[in-house]
């Protein structure tokens, strides 16, 4: 893992977004295509601003997104397809853009996901970071194990306390017990990853991700196992290290 720290999170995404857009055009000039995986919450707005201005064939990149509560609209401010379709999808012309629709019937969807991805071998992940050390959904004690590509994931109160702080929700009940997540094995077989965790609120976060033994207790230290992982902070975020 390579870890870079920037002045701002505004720095972040810029850095973060470009070795991502290297990745994607490497992946393109090698094989014609590119498949990747895009993140969504409040870490990722700086990221993201800067991918969508990146000199890149969309037209030949398939993508995916991590995870979306179970039950919520496409409608509601804090749908993670909303999120991805306002600041992503619609941005770009993408080859394919396979969303995650958690309103019905999350079983069968977590099927379909699987057939799909299962096709397309991801070039790129681009993830994040929760309060809680979740990587996408899976919060502490995450599942390591499962070979399924998409689970049904119940939310912990820290992450569900982390959903509503961030101002998706106007109260802590009003935020989903469930999700549809990908798993830790399937983000984990991405040939490069892209964590970005600006903010103090993930200080915390980052130093058990960093410094504690890796272990589904905080899930996102699995990412210190992986051959190319870049994970990106601001100062505020890495202010807790030693």
């Amino acid at each position: 893992m390579e870890i870079i720290i920037s002045e701002s999170k505004q720095e972040l995404g810029k850095i973060a977004a470009n070795q991502g857009a290297a990745l994607i055009q490497k992946a393109i000039a090698e094989n014609g295509k590119a498949n990747i995986i895009v993140a969504t919450g409040a870490s990722q707005f700086e990221m993201l601003e800067e991918l969508v201005k990146a000199e890149i064939d969309w037209r030949v990149v398939t993508a995916f997104h991590l995870d979306e509560y179970i039950g919520l609209p496409l409608s509601h401010p804090a749908s993670f397809r909303k999120y991805l379709k306002e600041r992503f999808v619609d941005l770009v012309n993408l080859k394919a853009f396979n969303y995650v629709n958690g309103e019905e019937y999350p079983a069968e969807e977590c099927k379909r996901l699987e057939k799909i991805i299962a096709e397309h071998p991801i070039d790129v992940a681009f993830v994040g970071i929760g309060e809680n050390g979740h990587l996408a959904f899976n919060d502490p004690p995450a599942d390591f194990e499962t070979e399924d590509a998409y689970l049904i994931v119940n939310l912990d109160r820290e992450c569900r306390l982390q959903q509503m702080g961030e101002g998706w929700f106007p109260t802590f009940d009003d935020v989903p017990k469930q999700a549809l997540s990908m798993s830790i094995r399937q983000i984990m077989k991405s040939k490069a990853i892209i964590c970005t965790v600006p903010d103090l609120r993930k200080a915390n976060a980052v130093k058990n991700t960093l410094e504690k033994p890796v272990s589904n207790l905080v899930p996102a230290s699995i990412l210190r196992t992986h051959a190319a992982t870049w994970l990106y902070l601001d100062q505020a975020a890495a202010s807790l290290l030693g």
